[in-house]
């Protein structure tokens, strides 16, 4: 228990008082600094705390300055200062030889890239250990620009598979000689599809989707032939692609050539798109709200709009019932 001495010397703080001490301690240690410029560019413009930019700050010479670098690729936000904040080896010595030569070249590549969430993402997803990633990157780049991959497919495929862009060069040739071998040309756009695809698959999962429709009867020609008409669907895990090929042989009775010629239906949404679509035309063909019905996978490629336009709207009375089934749940079916 304090004596009264002692409470004269040591009278009970309150808040205002921390606050205080607190605010003079963080002034005190951002005037320490020795590089004030880079740790305002981080506070400001990064939105770092001011802690952690004095911290980072500290590792560099008075004469290091980080803002035009970063301003001339468009580096800002605070969404970029959480990242680099997390990754803040990014900001040390290498950075105008190693990382702002790769950043540039990816952000380069992507296209319509909004605040930078593109360009993060990447960045997120990359092994930050590999030494000199902008030789790969621009030895990838050049490579798949050869096999007919460029700009908007460059950019999806950068996106979504950015780890191809920084492994050895000999493995990207290796994906796309054996995708050549499969009947895959460079002047197809489907390659792109293809090597996005691959690429996330292992060799015993690949077989196992070919099996499977082995399983429903068709070829192996045939399933080649669907993979290079609509590589993705290979990318649907095995129990949807396993029900929707189910549904579309069986329920709806589709011929297996029509499904061979038009893989592209396996791609849709079983429950958002393909169920309830093909409820509404069985509401329509019961009603004889159509002479002729058309072909269900023409009404699958159909939009939105079109759709809802051209099998709801133009039916007057029965248009309510008909959205009525097609917002149900698909699953009551």
């Amino acid at each position: 228990m304090q004596t009264p001495f002692l409470k004269c010397l040591y009278p009970k703080p309150n808040n205002s008082t921390f606050l205080c001490f607190f605010s003079s301690l963080s002034s005190l240690s951002h005037s320490r600094t020795s590089n004030p410029s880079l740790s305002n560019f981080l506070i400001e413009t990064l939105a770092f705390s001011e802690p952690r930019a004095v911290s980072i700050s500290n590792r560099f010479p008075p004469s290091k300055t980080l803002q035009k670098p970063l301003a001339d690729l468009g580096l800002t936000g605070p969404e970029l200062g959480k990242f680099i904040s997390k990754h803040s080896k990014i900001l040390h010595d290498s950075l105008e030889k190693k990382w702002i030569p790769c950043i540039d070249m990816i952000t380069k590549t992507l296209v319509n890239d909004k605040n930078n969430q593109d360009l993060i993402k990447v960045l997120q997803k990359y092994r930050w250990v590999v030494s000199k990633p902008e030789l790969k990157l621009k030895s990838s780049i050049a490579f798949l620009e050869s096999c007919g991959i460029v700009g908007s497919q460059l950019s999806m495929l950068l996106r979504s598979k950015p780890g191809l862009f920084f492994q050895q060069e000999p493995a990207l040739r290796d994906l796309i000689s054996r995708l050549l071998e499969m009947g895959f040309s460079v002047e197809s756009r489907m390659l792109v599809h293809a090597v996005h695809t691959v690429s996330g698959l292992s060799g015993e999962t690949f077989s196992r989707k070919f099996e499977m429709f082995r399983s429903f009867g068709f070829s192996m020609d045939e399933c080649m032939d669907m993979f290079r008409r609509a590589p993705g669907i290979f990318r649907t895990s095995e129990d949807k692609l396993k029900f929707k090929i189910d549904f579309f042989l069986n329920d709806i009775k589709l011929d297996r050539c029509a499904l061979v010629n038009g893989p592209n239906c396996l791609t849709y949404n079983i429950e958002k798109r393909v169920i309830p679509r093909y409820r509404v035309l069985q509401v329509i063909k019961s009603k004889r709200l159509l002479q002729k019905g058309p072909s269900f996978l023409s009404v699958l490629r159909l939009s939105e709009e079109e759709f809802l336009r051209k099998f709801i709207s133009r039916f007057g009375d029965d248009g309510e019932e008909l959205l009525g089934t097609y917002k149900g749940n698909p699953l009551d079916s």
